[in-house]
């Protein structure tokens, strides 16, 4: 089972579509910070610090808006050592609680996305969801095998690095 993701006590498994014989591939993740919702989302949903957490970040295009239904960011990443644009629609906008948006990225399925934020534990819990459907072919065995372990480790690499970037200021004894 390779679809699997186990995160901060959360496992995702991949849930069928259809009764034929293509699955839509849902990974899932989840991870708690301990700040305050409303601070982990306006730093996250902020496309100025994108570069700080984003795994891959070149640039964003000119353009770029990101904070309303409709609107569409155009990132540029590092992807197997190429540049790739990534062209992210916001399809749902709910301060301090879920941004959703479609992607499409050459030589990859579209995708469907959703970063929730959930208050818990005086923090918040951040969970990232990506769905999409294997193309036919030698993509979709890409898709299929490959593809779920890219996710997953992006995940894993933004969780760490929100981490860093979201730590609650420490006081030092001088």
């Amino acid at each position: 089972m390779d679809d699997l993701l186990v995160w901060n006590g959360r496992v995702a498994t991949p849930v069928p579509v259809s009764n034929d014989q293509m699955f839509m591939r849902h990974i899932e993740a989840t991870h708690h910070f301990d700040v305050p919702v409303e601070r982990g989302f306006a730093f996250i949903t902020e496309t100025a610090n994108w570069p700080r957490f984003w795994p891959g970040y070149v640039r964003l295009e000119e353009g770029s808006s990101w904070g309303a239904v409709g609107d569409t960011a155009r990132l540029v990443t590092r992807l197997l050592g190429r540049e790739r644009l990534l062209t992210m629609t916001v399809t749902a906008f709910e301060r301090n609680h879920v941004v959703r948006y479609t992607s499409t990225q050459p030589g990859l399925p579209d995708a469907s996305h959703e970063r929730w934020f959930e208050p818990a534990d005086g923090g918040f819990a951040y969970r990232l969801v990506v769905e999409y459907e294997p193309r036919g072919g030698i993509g979709g065995v890409l898709d299929r095998l490959l593809l779920p372990r890219g996710v997953s480790q992006a995940f894993r690499r933004t969780f760490t690095a929100l981490e860093r970037e979201l730590a609650p200021a420490s006081s030092t004894a001088g």
